[in-house]
């Protein structure tokens, strides 16, 4: 089954909590903090494999995870990084996320692409010592690794496409130059899928791509639709198939003028490109004479004459192909950017709201990997926030004492122009709030 475009779920590793340890030996007076640092999370990386055409394998799997760090341990012992998670796709991978960017542009064997990283480990209570914090009780948690939706869009590597209405002969001129065996019949739309096939013979090969027909609409879904031109986007050169067959009862110039629209309507771009036309099918009957009413009506087009089923006319038309293809540059491409999946935020911003307080930005990952309920971590990330400028920006909004304050998963309290970790402000609050019902009966007496 040829599949072109899926959508899967992508979650890179977490990283490994750091640890909290103590150095306790009977012989070692000053043992002091030995916690080490967590592991990396492991990355999610799309390689290129030459031997898959098809996305098909992501119909039976849609969802993949990278292994999380391990936690760190005592005697500075670092946790062991995640294992990354390598996905095999074709080459002609585009990755796109859901907003649409470009993510990343796979096309030659071998080549890779992050495009979900691991999160790093959390620092070890060591990690935290200084001279005057001899004995820290902290640690962090690590950091989450990033989890995204993406599509996965296959768009074949040809240096020729064919384009023409249903039965034009496109699979069999494919058939007569290559290897590629695209089935052949009698009726419309027997190429349900693209086929590539290598032309060799003349000169340099190239690489030939056939595509199921157009018809009039296709931009609006009718027919098989314009879904598979896609594939056409990295050509630098067209075969534009116009049907000679008096039997056919289409009029080859009314054909052409139809798949010139339905080229417009989907890429500008690719409607420009240089296009070769090709009458095929010379050797029916009359053919001759609507060959040369054809040319008549196109000039100053050159029209080429073949007949993909006999022969005629096929060397011509391959060695032009290949003439023109030394002449023309590569196909241009949009060049995707460098892949950032989450870019981090610069700085914080405080918001209100009817709760409280929430203060959002770059701080809020270093809220992720703190532990909440320890009263020396939270300690810590509020002299962080004071590091950072958040409690003169607070100040500033004119809080009253008691307000609720959240960062990412924590909540603090705001209390006389600073921050205090919510375990403590309940010591803080609840007697100055006792202390005010005392003096209210007092005033009563």
């Amino acid at each position: 089954m040829f599949v072109d475009e899926v959508r899967v779920f992508l979650k890179a590793g977490d990283g490994g909590n750091g640890a909290i340890s103590f150095r306790r030996e009977k012989y070692v007076p000053r043992g002091g903090p030995d916690g080490g640092d967590g592991g990396r999370g492991g990355d999610v990386r799309l390689v290129v494999d030459p031997g898959l055409s098809t996305l098909a394998d992501f119909r039976h799997q849609t969802h993949y995870r990278a292994e999380n760090g391990h936690p760190g341990g005592g005697n500075h012992r670092r946790g062991a990084d995640g294992r990354d998670v390598e996905i095999p796709v074709p080459p002609g991978t585009r990755v796109w996320s859901e907003d649409g960017r470009l993510l990343a542009d796979l096309k030659e064997p071998g080549q890779s692409q992050v495009v979900a990283r691991g999160g790093r480990g959390g620092r070890g209570n060591a990690r935290f010592k200084s001279s005057v914090h001899q004995v820290p009780r902290l640690a962090e948690k690590g950091q989450r690794g990033e989890a995204l939706w993406v599509r996965l869009e296959l768009v074949l590597l040809a240096d020729v496409g064919l384009v023409g209405f249903p039965n034009a002969g496109k699979s069999t001129l494919i058939r007569a130059v290559s290897a590629a065996r695209p089935e052949v019949a009698d009726y419309p739309f027997t190429t349900l899928r693209p086929h590539l096939g290598v032309v060799t013979g003349y000169g340099t090969p190239f690489v030939i791509a056939d595509v199921p027909g157009l018809i009039e609409g296709a931009h609006r879904g009718e027919g098989l639709g314009i879904q598979f031109l896609r594939h056409l986007q990295r050509t630098r050169l067209l075969l534009h198939l116009l049907d000679l067959s008096p039997l056919s009862g289409r009029d080859p110039v009314t054909d052409w003028r139809i798949i010139q629209h339905e080229l417009e309507a989907f890429s500008p771009q690719l409607a420009a490109r240089p296009t070769l036309v090709v009458a095929n099918k010379i050797d029916l009957g009359e053919a001759r004479e609507r060959l040369e009413a054809v040319r008549a009506a196109l000039d100053p087009v050159p029209v080429w004459a073949i007949s993909a089923a006999t022969g005629e006319g096929v060397d011509a038309l391959m060695w032009a192909v290949r003439h023109a293809l030394d002449r023309l540059p590569p196909a241009s491409e949009p060049t995707p950017p460098t892949v950032v999946i989450r870019p981090k935020p610069a700085g914080f911003r405080v918001v209100r709201s009817a709760s409280g307080v929430a203060v959002v930005g770059d701080v809020e990952e270093r809220a992720e990997m703190t532990y909440w309920g320890h009263p020396e971590a939270e300690a810590y990330f509020c002299e962080y926030l004071r590091r950072r400028g958040v409690v003169e920006a607070l100040a500033q909004e004119g809080l009253s004492d008691g307000t609720p304050v959240t960062v990412g998963p924590g909540t603090l309290i705001w209390y006389q122009g600073d921050l205090v970790p919510e375990s403590q402000a309940h010591e803080i609050l609840l007697p100055r709030a006792a202390s005010k019902g005392r003096r209210s009966a007092a005033d009563g007496e």
